[in-house]
């Protein structure tokens, strides 16, 4: 007996998450997707995971025209997917996720943006913990779109990227914190 798998469709667009240190010129750059090799990593036996790498750029240097072909991404994906991830720079993501809330009026499956305030190699990312949480909220949520990073699933519109704790919040929602009052 075979198990049904989930079909994700993970479109990339760089972002921090996947910038690499370059030694020749100590800085850190986009200049193609490790999320694949992220991914490779996990235990997920239910996943068909197929890639559609769009560019490899920080979402501060993101065009409309970039935002218009992830939308074309999306609904071309839409037919073949049970859902879509996308990962993107975390300063912009909430402009593509608008506009995706905003255009995708017809949404069949769900679609999650994801992306990290550290890179993947750096000691302290947050890749890993935001990849595996959006390919699970792949499988569990209804069509919609959401960002999902840091335990955290926040369903468009009004996602803010929140600055001052380093993660994303719902505008005119306080975020939560993880502190326990002293007895």
């Amino acid at each position: 007996m075979t198990q049904d798998r989930t079909r994700i469709t993970v479109v990339t667009t760089g972002g921090t998450i996947e910038k690499t240190y370059d030694e020749a010129g100590g800085a850190l750059l986009n200049r193609s997707s490790n999320v694949p090799a992220l991914v490779a990593t996990l235990r997920l036996p239910d996943l068909r995971i197929t890639y559609d790498h769009l560019f490899s750029k920080d979402s501060l240097y993101m065009t409309d025209e970039d935002r218009g072909r992830v939308l074309e991404a999306v609904r071309r994906h839409m037919t073949d997917s049970d859902a879509i991830m996308i990962v993107h720079g975390t300063d912009t993501l909430t402009v593509t996720g608008e506009l995706l809330f905003r255009e995708l009026a017809d949404l069949r499956v769900p679609v999650v943006l994801t992306g990290a305030m550290k890179p993947l190699e750096m000691r302290d990312s947050d890749s890993i913990q935001n990849v595996t949480e959006s390919l699970l909220a792949c499988r569990l949520l209804p069509p919609g779109v959401y960002a999902v990073m840091h335990n955290r699933v926040l369903a468009f519109p009004g996602v803010i990227k929140d600055r001052v704790n380093l993660t994303f919040s719902l505008a005119g929602r306080k975020a939560a914190t993880n502190s326990h009052p002293t007895p």
